[in-house]
């Protein structure tokens, strides 16, 4: 097999690790998603993100002030009740 004919294969596999950064941005848009119902907020952005033993512990900036809230994002694409990390737990 030529070289050219090599690197068309291999242009097409998936790079390793795609499939944790699929699920790392599915975790992030579910916690996204839940924050912005929980808050009735619409402006909210990803602040972090980080994998843990039970899912993806997400943290979403909320509005002007881009208040801190959490979401833990399981596997099965579920998410916990989003939390302030301002007033813990209060709108």
């Amino acid at each position: 097999m030529s070289a050219c004919a090599l690197l068309a294969v291999a242009a097409c596999m998936p790079a390793a690790g795609d499939g944790m950064v699929s699920a790392k941005v599915r975790a992030e848009q579910a916690c996204l998603q839940a924050v912005k119902a929980e808050t009735g907020n619409p402006v909210a952005r990803i602040g972090s993100s980080d994998p843990t033993r039970a899912g993806t512990e997400v943290i979403v900036a909320v509005g002007r002030q881009q208040a801190a809230w959490q979401c833990i994002a399981y596997p099965d694409g579920s998410t916990s009740r989003p939390m302030s990390m301002t007033n813990e737990g209060t709108l």
